[in-house]
């Protein structure tokens, strides 16, 4: 349990849950695409707007894994409405093979979580030969919802109804390396320190908010954009590193948020009317909160966007 939370603005604090923070919303009528739904936080997330009415696509590596949650959560809410779709965010194929598949169902799309992440992953370069967690957490991410966004402008135009971008970042954002985002080294392997890149690839999605939010409203277009720190909590996440995982798991329920505590800033952004209308701004413990200053750099924003988008050009 978080034993030091209070309550912010908001009405929520630390302690509040997934369930607490929309009891009393109806999302029946909207669709969302949780990535990396199938464990941790974006499993509790799947749940909780699910039980909200709202249609989820779970987003995964592992179909079959994913298809075993969905049938749990099933055999809980049998009215429950969830699609589990394959998606491997390291692989720029697979995201477009994804995008392309859910553009071309029939169904919309009022709100994306960006969830899904790897941390402090020993040093390898993804498929598409690009550093794994920066590929994973940032560029996966930032080709996806390019990819789904004129899905979702569409959704908004016949909704009538905002749509919201969410996406998952952490307070490691605060510990990237020195200059932020090494866009001259970011494979280079001789100066790689796996906690600096994961802060690096945290910081990225801070940044792709900002950007994509400031573009967004330049359209007038009703979609908002927000980042989110989760809080600390025992995932999956550390699978790297068994010997913290282990003592995490150990002591972390005396001194580290519960699942259900940590899915609670993004359920909050994705529903909560309270963030209707907000965008460009970073949240923990279901308030507004204050991030670093590189985060702000609306300068590093812009050369974050321009440099994804070269690394996503398909040539």
């Amino acid at each position: 349990m978080w034993m030091f939370g209070c309550r912010g603005p908001s009405g929520f604090s630390a302690t509040s849950t997934a369930e607490q923070v929309t009891e009393g919303i109806d999302g029946n009528g909207l669709t969302a695409i949780v990535t990396g739904a199938s464990n941790g936080l974006g499993l509790e997330t799947t749940r909780v707007l699910a039980l909200r009415g709202v249609h989820v696509v779970m987003a995964v590596r592992n179909v079959d894994s994913g298809m075993s949650v969905k049938n749990k959560m099933l055999e809980e809410m049998p009215s429950a409405k969830i699609d589990v779709m394959k998606l491997d965010l390291s692989s720029m194929a697979s995201v477009r093979k994804f995008a392309a598949d859910y553009n071309s169902s029939s169904l919309r799309l009022n709100i994306l979580i960006n969830n899904a992440g790897i941390m402090a992953a020993p040093f390898t370069l993804s498929e598409d030969n690009i550093e794994l967690q920066f590929a994973t957490n940032h560029v996966g991410h930032f080709l996806l919802t390019n990819l789904l966004l004129e899905t979702m402008k569409k959704t908004v135009h016949e909704c009538k109804r905002e749509g919201r971008i969410v996406i998952v970042s952490s307070k490691a954002h605060r510990f990237a390396y020195k200059e932020g985002i090494c866009f001259d080294k970011i494979n280079d392997e001789s100066g790689y320190n796996s906690y600096l890149a994961y802060g690096q690839s945290k910081l990225a999605n801070i940044l792709h908010a900002k950007e994509l939010s400031r573009r967004l409203k330049e359209e007038e277009v009703e979609i908002t954009v927000n980042s989110l720190h989760p809080g600390t909590i025992v995932t999956n996440i550390l699978r790297y590193h068994g010997y913290f995982n282990a003592v995490a798991g150990a002591v972390g329920k005396f001194f580290l948020k519960n699942v259900q505590q940590g899915a609670a800033t993004q359920c909050y952004v994705a529903l909560h009317p309270q963030v209707k209308g907000v965008s460009g701004e970073y949240f923990m413990d279901s308030n507004k909160a204050k991030p670093s200053s590189l985060a702000t750099d609306s300068e590093l924003a812009r050369k974050l966007w321009e440099f994804s988008l070269s690394l996503t050009d398909p040539k």
